[in-house]
């Protein structure tokens, strides 16, 4: 067996066994890694409140032949993201933002870039900022960084550039960009966006992430763009994800604002 080292965030967790726990982590050098905790769940488990969702740390794990599983060694907290979780509204949007990374990236394949950009989001979940906005900015980012960025420049059918002289598009998710309004019944796959709505997702593309989480947006531009990421992630998943369910039902969808 291999013994790795590397800083790593949980990501996901669950029960296994009588005393055991699964545990998933995006890591800085691995990506996302998967591994056993055994008795973890114990009373008087040496990983004790380190296993906690959301919470950063130093992982030592072993790598096997015989399984895809990796063994969790020692994880020593670096950071616990602890306000995260004390607060419904931060813990229901960085348990979207974590399920849909979950859900996204593969098993071992290491994106620095992307770990990076899960430490930002958890930092800004922690301040004073929005927590909506923050959990927007991350989508955009990361939807570029695994693979899925929308053109948005110009019209997939026909090639006009955006924006459109009707100023509405149409998002097209398989075709992946934006198609004008003459086009949109061509493309069937996605949800209307409103020319505003095309013009400052560019517009934050091109911001910093301190930037992006400042910039002046009217509330009813922001929750649309807010839904149309959140519709990506939810056809690139596949189905809505388990956390985006839970707070359409005891608040608002994950696009909405305060």
């Amino acid at each position: 067996m291999a013994l790795r080292k590397t800083q790593a965030v949980v990501i996901g967790r669950m029960a296994l066994g009588e005393s055991d726990r699964l545990v998933t982590f995006y890591t800085r050098e691995f990506g996302k890694v998967r591994g056993v905790a055994k008795a973890a769940r114990r009373q008087r488990s040496r990983f004790g409140s380190a296993l906690e969702l959301f919470t950063q740390g130093q992982l030592l794990f072993f790598e096997t032949e015989r399984s895809d599983l990796a063994k969790v060694d020692a994880f020593d907290i670096i950071h616990p993201f602890q306000a995260v979780g004390e607060d419904l509204e931060r813990l229901t949007l960085g348990s979207w933002v974590v399920e849909c990374l979950g859900r996204l990236s593969a098993d071992r394949d290491p994106s620095p870039t992307l770990y990076g950009l899960l430490l930002r989001t958890l930092k800004a979940f922690e301040g004073s900022g929005r927590p909506a906005r923050t959990a927007f900015c991350f989508a955009i980012r990361a939807v570029d960084l695994l693979g899925h960025r929308l053109r948005l420049d110009r019209c997939l059918e026909c090639g006009k550039p955006s924006p459109f002289p009707r100023g509405a598009a149409r998002l097209d998710f398989t075709a992946g960009g934006v198609v004008c309004e003459p086009c949109a019944p061509y493309g069937s796959d996605g949800v209307d966006l409103s020319g505003a709505a095309v013009a400052a997702l560019r517009r934050l593309r091109t911001l910093s992430w301190d930037e992006a989480l400042r910039a002046a947006l009217p509330p009813p531009l922001e929750a649309e763009m807010a839904g149309a990421l959140e519709e990506q992630m939810t056809r690139l998943i596949g189905q809505v994800p388990r956390s985006a369910r839970f707070r359409a039902q005891i608040r608002a969808p994950i696009g909405a604002l305060r």
